[in-house]
């Protein structure tokens, strides 16, 4: 007569499980020094007291898509004729129409403009 085949032991599934961990470690450890690190004497720039208005020397347009100055109308002509050469910067307003913006900084350029700068709101929401 034969004798039954002795059970086998089911093997431990955790080895498996503890090896995909540590790769995955190993993998998070080198990815995270990747970047290298701050200067640790470098101070940042603290902007949480800053009023929300625009600069001084901005364009701004308006969600009609008019455009002013130093709160003045004026146009990208006007503006040109009166100010040195240098970058302009544009504050639009969050409704302002793509297409006159694009054209507003288009217009900017051909008059002279060297560059074009928009002004916009960064959060960190």
């Amino acid at each position: 007569m034969i004798p039954p085949a002795a059970p086998r032991r089911k093997r431990d599934s955790t080895i498996a499980m503890i090896n995909i961990v540590f790769l995955m470690l190993i993998f998070f450890l080198i990815a995270g020094t990747v970047a290298p690190p701050l200067d640790p004497e470098l101070e940042l720039v603290d902007t949480s007291d800053l009023e929300g208005r625009e600069p001084p020397d901005a364009l701004v347009l308006h969600k009609d898509g008019t455009l002013s100055f130093r709160g003045t109308p004026t146009d990208p002509a006007t503006y040109m004729a009166g100010r040195d050469a240098g970058p302009v910067r544009i504050v639009p307003d969050r409704d302002a129409p793509g297409a006159r913006l694009i054209e507003v900084t288009g217009t900017l350029r051909r008059l002279g403009a060297p560059s074009v700068f928009l002004v916009t709101l960064r959060s960190l929401e």
